[in-house]
């Protein structure tokens, strides 16, 4: 090995910490010496922490005062190409680069010797006594030879209670031995028969095989109707990767809700894939991180932080509906795993595949410039066919001010109920409604942290706050003239649309889906299988019924307020609105009944709302293209967004207003400032917000400005900056 690979026992290594430093620190080879990239534990201060050995040390301290690395990790070191998308993903983000680490650390007791746990395997002996269940615990083991399973593993496998399997340990008929906890995931087999492919998929997955088998980078766009099969045709892909000897990601919007996508994934492949979300135990997120570092654990299927994992030998990279907004991470390092995962693949080699039915313009521009590849699938799978698509013009609709379900809408949920067809009404609003107001002063109750309305639950009797996330019961009293019981809800939410529901339909069974309404995960998933499986007539859902999930019944899908993401300035606005309202259209007339979309509006003249009914996808794009072209914005231009916040907002001004007069990195690079301004939610969780945006053209050096512009604030106290380039909100 070189010299730059590997350092001898007091050797000078330069350390990169997960501590908010700045900068890495020398430390001194320990006994037996380290690679570069190996994970460490170095002292600082008082402290033991968590680093990498990112190179040579610098020797620029006194060296008798540099410390000694305490142990190297027992894990894979931080290969070369990881090590790069770090460093590029905080040049291109602005983020220090002990924030990069942590991303790429997320994983509990990194450091701790490996945890041990019980697993059961067939004995030698036979029990005194056979019954039943103990046969069904022998015949379990005997079927799988030589395996080991856990004891709730076994217990269910066999349909047994625990206490059964303990008994035959006692027996000498089963053996109970201690087994690491970091264990490999099973083998998946790419050989295992698929489903059978419509033409277009078959073209789809052959070329996406071709890719991946070619071994080089390359980003796809899979642009396919809903329900035309995309993920079939990217499992072959992973399938192309698996033989390859590669490693594969999917990345997912709403992982732990996909419980059809898992079963779909095990069946083709033979085992489970790893799973990496939030809702994943400690324990599995560190035998995940450790499986990915070691090459045995083929396929990931995760969140966007699944992107930080230490993949040894990464292939293929999909982003599936690569339009959701939730991809991009809004706190902490500001960064869109979409691009990110470009960025990854570049660097490594690997294959990225964007699927969506409604593209992101960014991605709808890269493929018109050359930059990425593009598939079609322009029908749907099997004997399935696009939904009609309608508009209900609200302004000659008789309904009163306090109902939302127009009459026409009315009837057309109930012809399916009486043809015992699902129906879906849906709103993109949480909670019970969106105001209380007062009906005597006029006050409208707020969040006393936030600079928000407080949404009414009344599941949960409570005022919630969707900024921050405070809580507080619902007052009897008004807090500003203090009158009893003129507190009313103003405007829907899905829990009163679910009760309006209840009224109009009471024979029906009505699910409500909204993912603060249920206690887990586990909760949600179970209950959308329910759904999938008829436990439900009428489905009352928010923006979560639009990601990907499969009612194989429902016929209709009413939007109740279609309008509702044409309104405010965010440039965005109308891309997202069609994505939506094509999205949760798409969930009607999966299996073999046609489907029906229908969109409450009260502007069916809107361009947004003509190019949805019309379903011309191209010129909607091409339209949005070209007055984003002309006002010079992503994905034509460039933007940036800077956000200063604290207790103090004359502190929080005076920084914004000297950043606006100090401009002149910005102006060298052709770049505008505009602002400050108090951001639209212009205080959270107590803190004052202000708001500065950047433009530039698409070929400035932006980050190089953007650096040496904030770098002229000094933040004193409680004053936070944050940066966030390609911003996808304004709030």
């Amino acid at each position: 090995m070189t010299s730059q690979e590997f350092f001898d026992h007091g050797a000078l290594v330069s350390v990169l910490t997960t501590q908010p430093l700045g900068r890495a620190l020398d430390y001194k080879a320990p006994e037996g010496g380290c690679h570069l990239g190996a994970f460490v534990e170095v002292p600082l201060g008082p402290r033991k922490v968590l680093g990498v050995v990112w190179g040579a040390g610098k020797g620029d301290y006194d060296i008798a005062k540099i410390r000694s690395v305490i142990r190297v990790l027992d894990a894979a070191p931080m290969r070369a190409e990881m090590r790069e998308f770090l460093m590029r993903a905080a040049a291109y983000t602005l983020t220090p680069m002990p924030a990069m680490l942590r991303l790429a650390t997320r994983a509990p007791g990194l450091g701790d010797p490996p945890s041990m746990r019980k697993v059961y395997r067939r004995g030698v002996k036979e029990p005194e006594r056979m019954t039943d269940a103990r046969s069904r615990v022998l015949a379990t083991l005997s079927e799988y030879g030589d395996l080991s399973f856990t004891l709730k593993e076994l217990a269910e496998m066999a349909g047994v209670t625990p206490s059964v399997v303990k008994g035959l340990v006692g027996q000498g008929a089963v053996f109970e031995e201690d087994s690491p906890r970091d264990v490999p995931f099973a083998p998946m087999d790419p050989d295992l028969p698929s489903k059978e492919l419509t033409q277009d998929q078959a073209a789809g997955a052959r070329a996406l095989a071709e890719g991946v088998a070619g071994q080089a980078y390359g980003t796809t766009l899979l642009r396919g109707v809903t329900g035309s099969g995309k993920t079939e045709v990217y499992l072959e892909a992973i399938a192309a990767a698996l033989r390859a000897g590669r490693q594969a990601l999917v990345l997912l919007p709403e992982i732990a809700l996909t419980e059809q996508f898992f079963t779909r994934v095990q069946e083709r492949f033979g085992a489970k894939p790893a799973e990496w979300h939030s809702g994943a135990t400690m324990t599995e997120r560190r035998r995940i991180w450790r499986m990915v570092g070691h090459g045995q654990a083929q396929l990931v299927i995760g969140a966007r932080s699944a992107l930080f994992l230490p993949f040894q030998n990464l292939g293929l990279i999909v982003v599936d509906e690569e339009h959701d907004t939730s991809y991009k991470q809004e706190e902490g390092v500001l960064y869109n795993a979409r691009d990110m995962a470009v960025l990854r693949a570049a660097i490594c080699g690997a294959q990225v595949v964007l699927a969506s039915a409604t593209p992101s313009l960014e991605s709808w521009a890269n493929v018109e410039a050359g930059k990425y590849r593009r598939l079609e699938l322009t029908s749907r799978f099997g004997p399935a066919v696009l939904p009609t698509m309608g508009a209900i013009d609200m302004r000659a609709e008789a309904l009163p001010s306090d109902k939302w379900v127009s009459p026409t809408l009315q009837i057309e949920v109930s012809k399916r109920l009486e043809k015992g067809e699902q129906a879906m009404l849906f709103i993109n609003r949480r909670g019970y409604a969106p105001i209380t107001l007062c009906r005597a002063c006029g006050h409208q109750i707020g969040c006393d942290h936030c600079d928000a309305r407080m949404v009414e639950h009344r599941f949960l009797k409570r005022l919630v706050c969707h900024q921050c996330g405070e809580s507080k019961p619902m007052p009897e009293v008004c807090p500003s003239c203090e009158a009893v019981g003129r507190l009313a809800p103003v405007g829907p939410g899905v829990e009163r649309l679910g009760e309006e529901a209840a009224a109009l339909w009471p024979d029906a069974r009505i699910a409500t889906l909204s993912s603060d309404m249920y206690g887990s995960a586990r909760a949600l998933k179970a209950e959308i299988a329910a759904i999938s499986d008829g436990a439900a007539d009428i489905i009352i859902g928010t923006q979560l019924v639009a990601k990907g999930h499969n009612f194989p019944n429902l016929t209709l899908v009413g939007v109740i307020d279609a309008d509702l993401g044409l309104m405010g300035s965010d440039l965005r606005a109308a891309e997202r609105t069609f994505q939506l309202m094509r999205q949760v259209a798409g969930r009607a007339g999966r299996a073999e009944a046609p489907g029906t979309a229908l969109l409450q509006t009260y502007q069916p003249e809107h361009p947004v709302i003509r190019a949805i009914l019309a379903g011309d996808e191209d010129a909607f794009w091409a339209a949005e293209a070209k007055e984003r072209q002309q006002a010079g914005v992503p994905p034509y231009g460039r933007m940036a967004g800077i956000i200063l916040s604290g207790p103090d907002i004359a502190q929080v001004f005076d920084a914004g207003n000297l950043l606006a007069r100090q401009d002149g990195p910005l102006r060298a690079v052709g770049a505008q400032v505009f602002g400050p301004a108090p951001a639209p939610i212009a205080r959270v969780r107590g803190r004052h917000r202000v708001r500065l945006l950047v433009k530039a053209d698409k070929s400035a050096p932006l980050q190089e400005a953007l650096a040496r512009w904030v770098a002229q604030v000094r933040l004193k106290g409680d004053l936070r900056l944050a940066v966030d380039i390609d911003p996808q909100s304004f709030y």
